[in-house]
């Protein structure tokens, strides 16, 4: 991969060229964003202010049949899904050769601007809400967002659901693997006062044996405006619960077998998931010139897992149970002042504090799994996290076709553990005050040419309840890891109805540490790079036909490290990070009732060992296809098509944790085959 130029020496080159046209924004939209969700006037919106950002509009998410919303994601350029599907723990979405292993969660998931991670930085709050309440997804790529700092290593993810507005939408989906699924969402707004509601519920037995799934949310918001819309102010409350079977992973002899078994030992697996979100907001038009925008918010989580492994009869630790509560209750606020025509600062300050307890028990071998006494207690942790931050950036544009936006952010972590096995106690290691500059600029010499390049750093902190996140005498302190990034793209409009971007990429890790909450697993990876580029069209062929491409080159290397042998490491790749993916779609309107789509996604294999010698997973690709059929101007009959081809794909993971080192070997969760979903949907 060739070193990406210094943004600085873009700068300079960049002052050289005369002014031209006004600067424009290198954000890409696919689809179409409501009016409620663009949010005019008042804060600074990120795709205004950031370089590489994409938007998934409403008409791209409502119509989508997904067990998990996260699954959305995966339709934007570079954004790899990874699809563990075992019961409630279903996958996340990651990009910018971040994997979904869990080990490194670098992508902070926000829902409307609120904090959306667990502890771990998984990403478990997004299945609170399904794709009708969606109004758009928001994606930006790497290091110089200030605005926020846990585990916004990568990136992150803002879902920005459906606030205002007189609507009554509903969808009823039938369709594989005795799936059925129902969303209802209304919004009400007179007189300043706007009311949505959605309920949902999906049941399906799975493609797997032993695989049933149920989970229902209600969601409900009450926003108030003075009657000169100068102030807002509104309450969120959400409400989410799970039940699942969990089929087991599948070694590769099983795989080969029968890929839609579930083996004997996992016959009493399964995992029960409960989560709930309350927010207050507060919008205030200070005055022409100034806005204030806050928000108060507390999540909580119950997770109830109980999952077996292997069949390997040897000690307790492939049959566990593993409870999580965790509540997070935090408060964040940002300004926007715009001093001159040229000039706007926007700052903002968090705190979030998080009451946490962890437990993990092991029981003995059978076949299957007796969770009833249990043999073994692992963990028994009551933690708390607390963090304080604060950013600043400003907006300048020194001429039209100019725009720089410096910005800053620092971030402070406190917190305590108690091990209540043995009543012991250890406080979070200070990391002292995390610094964190950035660097944006977009350059438009011509209406339809955008030339950008950014660079910032971001930081990782361990998670989880044990050491060495929380030091216990004696043990040795992790520094916290930073990420130095740097961008340089091109966005170019050859027409009016189509568009491209290119962009160049490298972050570098200081100290990164591969850290498992769930297993207490913390290794040193050291330092580490990830580049990539990234590829992205859109265009309307005709009236009728629109097209779309997505391919992103990326490697992940490990450049200085030594595993658990004492072996270098250097010059290896990051284990379950592919080297490519890509996706394409067409969509073409038939008639004015008739509309067909076709959309395929692929991505490379990837090595599941840290040493790179089990060999590569993981690499697919697939076709979706869809039908619409409008019955009349509001109601709809859609029928998609997922995996058309049928085609053989799983995930796969490296298990040298429950088996002896001689037999460690990969371990498999098929993906589903060709499936068809029927659904009747309409806006009244």
């Amino acid at each position: 991969m060739p070193c990406t130029p210094a943004p600085a020496a873009l700068a300079a080159g960049l002052f050289l060229c005369a002014p031209g046209a006004q600067a424009t924004d290198p954000v890409v939209v696919m689809g179409e964003v409501r009016v409620s969700a663009q949010r005019a006037g008042g804060p600074l919106r990120a795709s205004s202010v950031l370089s590489s950002v994409d938007v998934l509009g409403a008409d791209k998410v409502e119509d989508k049949n997904v067990m998990n919303s996260w699954e959305l994601v995966g339709q934007l350029p570079g954004v790899q899904l990874t699809e563990t599907r075992m019961g409630a723990e279903s996958g996340k979405a990651s990009f910018r050769a971040f994997n979904g292993e869990g080990y490194i969660n670098g992508i902070k998931v926000l829902i409307d601007g609120v904090p959306s991670n667990v502890n771990s930085g998984n990403q478990r709050f997004i299945d609170m809400i399904f794709p009708l309440e969606i109004d758009s997804i928001e994606v930006v790529r790497g290091t110089n967002d200030p605005r926020y700092g846990l585990h916004n290593i990568g990136g992150n993810i803002n879902f920005n659901t459906r606030q205002g507005g007189n609507y009554l939408d509903g969808r009823v989906s039938a369709g594989s693997f005795d799936t059925r699924e129902l969303q209802l969402a209304v919004g009400r707004e007179q007189d300043g006062f706007a009311q949505n509601y959605m309920v949902a519920r999906q049941d399906s037995h799975g493609h797997r044996a032993h695989s049933d799934s149920g989970k229902h949310t209600l969601g409900a918001k009450w926003f108030l405006s003075s009657s000169d819309r100068r102030l807002s102010a509104g309450l969120v409350l959400r409400s989410y619960r799970h039940q699942a079977d969990e089929p087991g992973f599948l070694t590769a002899a099983q795989l080969a077998a029968d890929r839609d078994q579930s083996p004997p030992k996992n016959a009493r697996d399964r995992s029960k998931r409960e989560m709930h979100h309350a927010s207050a907001h507060l919008d205030w038009q200070i005055g022409p010139d100034a806005f204030l925008s806050s928000k108060l918010y507390t999540n909580r989580y119950h997770d109830d897992r109980r999952v077996t492994f292997t069949s390997n009869p040897l000690g307790t630790a492939p049959r566990q149970r593993r409870l999580w509560d965790e509540d997070q209750l935090g408060f964040m606020s940002t300004l926007t002042w715009r001093v001159a025509p040229r000039v706007t600062l926007d700052g903002g300050v968090n705190t979030e504090r998080q009451d946490n307890r962890y437990r993990r028990y092991r029981f003995a071998f059978a076949l299957p799994t007796d969770f009833g006494s249990p043999a073994a207690v692992q963990n028994d942790d009551s933690y708390t996290l607390n963090n304080l931050g604060a950013y600043a950036q400003a907006v300048l544009t020194p001429f039209d076709s100019l725009k720089i936006v410096p910005g800053y952010r620092v971030d402070r972590f406190t917190g305590r553990n108690t091990f209540n096995r043995t009543g012991a106690s250890a406080a979070l290691q200070d990391y002292g005050w995390i610094r964190q500059p950035k660097l944006s600029m977009v350059y438009s010499p011509l209406p339809a040419l955008s030339l950008y390049a950014n660079w910032g750093r971001t930081f990782q902190i361990l998670t989880g309840s044990g050491g060495p996140a929380y030091l216990v005498p004696g043990q040795a302190a992790y520094a916290p890891s930073t990420n130095t990034g740097k961008e340089v793209g091109i966005k170019f409009k050859p027409g009016a109805a189509s568009e491209l971007r290119l962009a160049l990429w490298r972050q570098d890790a200081e100290d990164e540490v591969a850290n498992m909450p769930s297993t207490g697993t913390t290794v040193g990876l050291g330092r580490t790079r990830r580049e990539g580029l990234d590829l992205q069209w859109s265009g309307r062929v005709s009236k009728t036909l629109a097209l779309w491409a997505s391919h992103s080159l990326q490697k992940a290397e490990v450049v200085s490290a030594f595993g658990a042998d004492g072996a270098s490491l250097a010059g290896k790749e990051v284990f379950s990070t592919p080297r490519y993916i890509a996706n394409a779609g067409a969509e073409l309107r038939l008639s004015e009732r008739w509309r067909a789509g076709l959309q395929g996604r692929a991505q490379g294999s990837y090595y599941i060992d840290n040493a790179n010698a089990a060999g590569k997973f993981g690499g697919f690709v697939l076709f979706d296809a869809s039908l619409r059929y409008a019955l009349s101007e509001r109601v709809n009959l859609d029928l998609q098509v997922k995996n058309l081809a049928d085609r053989r794909y799983e995930y796969a993971w490296y298990d040298n944790f429950f088996w002896p080192a001689a037999e460690a070997q990969a371990m498999f969760s098929p993906g589903p085959g060709r499936a068809a979903y029927l659904s009747l949907s309409f806006k009244l």
